[in-house]
Order: C-alpha cells, then structure tokens, then sequence
C-alpha cells in the first residue's frame, strides 16, 4: 500500500513547532494552549495554558471515540502526561488509558532509547523481550505490536470501527538507526547542507509542493559554510547526516509494515488514515557541531570534535545518542527560515501530511494547498465519522474545538479554505497568520544548544 500515491499531499499543514504541544493539539483538536499544552510538561508552570494538564475539558479523540463504539490504541510516544504522573504511582488518569485509550504501549516523555527502551503497557512496566544484539529495536517492536492489537481486534469483533494513534518515537532524537539503514545513504551527504538545501528546494518546484516564483530564503549567519568547514567536521557532520536519513528512511519502512496490515483488512478502503510527518520542523538541538550524546548536548555541555569522530562507525548503535548539527536542520527545512520550537516563521511548524481514504479521496497522489493546521485533524475524523463534537464528556462541559473539518477538500481540490487565520506561540516566539498575510516575532532562541535562551527580537510581516 503505497500512501504517497494512494493519499493527498497537503503542503500547507502546520504543527505548533514542538512536540507535546503538537500533540495535545492533535489530540484534541484544540490550540495547544486551551489544551493547557503551551509548552513541555517538564517546564510546567501554574499558568492554565502552561500547566501541561489536558484538562477534562478537552476530551481527546481516543476518549471521544471508544464513547462512539470505537476500540482505541495508542502505540509509541507519549509526551502528554505530566512529568511529575508519569511514575508507576500514578495518578494515571492523565495516561493513555486514562485519556481514553482502550490500549497503550509505548514510552512516556520526550524521547527514549530506542534499542533499550523504558516501556510501559497500559500502566505497567515492562521489558524488551529481547536485545539489540538480537535484533531489537523499539520501531520494529511497536510496529509488531500496532499489527498484532489491530488484526486482533477486527478478527474478534470485525464488526467494531477502531482508531489507532501510531506515534514513533523516530526521528526524535536519539537518531538510532539500525546499521543496514544507515549505509544505505553512506557518501549521499558529502556534498553539505548548502548544496542539499538548494537541491530540494529545486525538487520542490519541480514537484509542485511550492508555487512557482517562491524564494528559497539565504543561510542565516548561525550556519557556517559547508567549505569552510574542516575535512574532519564534513566527515563527521556527514555520518550524522546519514544515520539520521537511514533512521527516517527506517521507521517509513516499518510505517509501510503497517499500513500494508491495514491494507489486507475486509474494510481496507473504508480505512481513514493521516501520515503526519513530525511535530515540528528540523531540530537544532545537535547544537552546532552534531553530537553522539544528545542529553550532554542538550544540557550545554559541547564535545570536542576530536572526541565525536572516536566513535564515527558507532552513530546509530546502541552506544550513542546521536543529533545532527544545525547546519543540517536549516537545509531540512527549506525553504523556510528558522527551526523547531521556533513558532514565529515556518521552518518550525510547517509539515508534511498525507491522507488516505481509498473508499473517498479518488485524486490519488493529488496535491492539496488549503492553510490546516493539526487541530484541524479531529473534527476532520469525526466529520468523515458522522458524529457532532460531544458538548459533554462524563458529565463535564466541553470547551468548543478550536478546529474545523477540512473533509471537503479530499474530494474537491478547489475546495474553500477552511482556515483563514490562525496563531502560533512557543516560548515567545510567536505569529498569526491571517487570510493570506503572515506576522511573526522571533524572540528567543539560542543555537548553540536548539534552546529558546537569548533575545533576538526579528519581526517580519510578508506574505504567504
């Protein structure tokens, strides 16, 4: 089941520019804020919009469904529980199953290792069954798990709809992928960020993703030159480069495993499905020299580039952590400005989407330009799903969803835009967009270590 030429292209979906409040957003189909989502659970404050809760009036799709009849599964990253519930004292309420979800199995928070990673089924913790030696890896796992809770459950009650939250932790960092993947694109990244950026910039074109007449926007003054690197710094910026294309390439590969289950299903045409390519934009969380230890990066602390080439034929293995440099999320985000967290500009939430409904959408491979947003996403479902957003959810009032469906562009091209305003805001870093017009502010936000720590106080209003 091939979903790019099966499905629609949107090239004008948005994602808050980080991942938990993505989310919460998609989740609900609320703006993260109203979902109490306004950044990480780990910086928590006890603003409503900043508490990291998902408040019961925001009930998520999973809850809003298995209400419907459905059987919900939840499968991979789960960023939405609160750090301080997320042990195995619980409260559990504010988990997957206690948000809705019949099943869960996956790790809570931010990222895990994914050759050994901290699981849990439902509330439970457990263990991988075997080792990365062996052949583990937590892609793979999920993915056996997703088939194996998916054909499970239509063949016991084949009458019964079902929904499945399928949430990777790939291509989060840490960048482990299996080595057979990542030699797949060895030498492919010799060339620089530079030269790869404009390159798919020109397939953009080319392929009608941007229109025609759109500019690719210049290397900013925080990317160094590709040939003004040292040979030792392209060697190693390269490798990180490729293990993180092998590590993508990898985890589409076991998406394919999946989505060809659902493909041999009796109701196979009469499947929805969204293909979200990431909750943000490139990271720049490698800081600028890429990293085998992502955490260390992450905390500040550089590593000699001397020290990092020690370990160049182990990026991707079970002994790393590794993240690209900057460098690399600028070129992965052409042909916008800025990076993840970065909500102010489009290089940190704009993303691709893919839907597929082989019973509905007959334009298969078409391509779709309407300005939607992921929360946008639920009232979608429940529209293509006949069912009216609950006012209710066990008897607590439901705040109106932020979102609106877009289900008349799978069918009409032309179809009216559904959104023709809507704001972004991540740790000040902010902009609305309006019938067309975009203005952005762009605060704070360090490259050094891809964390929002300095101001820098860029405005821009153009259009878009």
């Amino acid at each position: 089941m091939n979903w790019q030429t099966n499905g629609l292209k949107y090239n004008r979906f948005h994602t808050t520019a980080i991942c938990g409040p993505s989310r919460a957003a998609l989740l609900t189909g609320r703006n993260h804020h109203n979902a109490g989502s306004g950044f990480l659970a780990e910086w928590a404050t006890g603003y409503p919009s900043y508490n990291c809760m998902i408040p019961k009036t925001t009930a998520t799709s999973g809850r809003i469904l298995k209400g419907n009849g459905y059987s919900t599964s939840w499968f991979g990253k789960n960023h939405n529980t609160p750090d301080w519930e997320s042990s195995i004292a619980g409260p559990f309420d504010r988990w997957p199953t206690g948000l809705g979800f019949d099943y869960f199995y996956g790790f809570i928070g931010g990222e895990t290792h994914q050759y050994y990673p901290v699981l849990f089924e439902n509330t439970k913790a457990v263990e991988p069954d075997k080792t990365p030696e062996q052949g583990y890896h937590f892609m793979t796992d999920m993915t056996d798990r997703a088939i194996n809770w998916l054909e499970y459950s239509k063949s016991v009650a084949p009458q019964k709809p079902v929904m499945m939250y399928f949430a990777p932790g790939a291509a989060h960092a840490p960048h482990h992928a299996p080595k057979e993947w990542r030699d797949k694109f060895k030498g492919q990244f010799d060339k620089g960020w530079d030269v790869v950026r404009q390159e798919t910039y020109e397939r953009q074109l080319k392929m009608g993703i941007i229109p025609p007449g759109t500019k690719l926007t210049p290397r900013p003054d925080w990317v160094t030159p590709w040939d003004k690197l040292s040979a030792d710094q392209k060697k190693l910026f390269a490798r990180l480069m490729e293990n993180y294309a092998g590590y993508l390439s990898f985890a589409d590969h076991e998406t394919g495993r999946l989505l060809e289950a659902i493909s041999k299903l009796p109701d196979a045409d009469n499947t929805l499905i969204f293909y979200i390519v990431g909750d943000n934009g490139a990271s720049s969380e490698g800081g600028m020299e890429g990293t085998v230890n992502e955490i260390k990066a992450l905390s500040g602390i550089s590593t000699p580039l001397a020290d990092n080439l020690k370990h160049l034929d182990e990026i991707g293995g079970p002994n790393t952590e590794p993240h690209y440099p900057v460098g690399w999320a600028w070129a992965g985000n052409a042909p916008f400005q800025w990076v993840k967290q970065v909500a102010s500009h489009f290089g940190g939430s704009r993303n691709p989407m893919v839907v597929s409904w082989p019973k509905v959408i007959k334009d298969k491979g078409g391509m779709r330009s309407q300005f939607v947003h992921l929360i946008d996403v639920l009232p979608t479902v429940l529209d293509a799903s006949h069912l009216p957003a609950p006012k209710t959810v066990d008897g607590v009032e439901q705040k109106p969803m932020d979102g609106v469906s877009f289900l008349s562009t799978f069918t009409d091209k032309n179809a009216k835009p559904v959104r023709t305003r809507q704001y972004f805001e991540v740790f000040s870093n902010r902009a609305i967009y309006d019938n067309g017009w975009v203005a952005a502010t762009q605060a704070y936000f360090s490259v050094e270590t891809g964390l929002c720590t300095r101001k820098l106080g860029q405005r821009q209003m153009g259009t878009l």
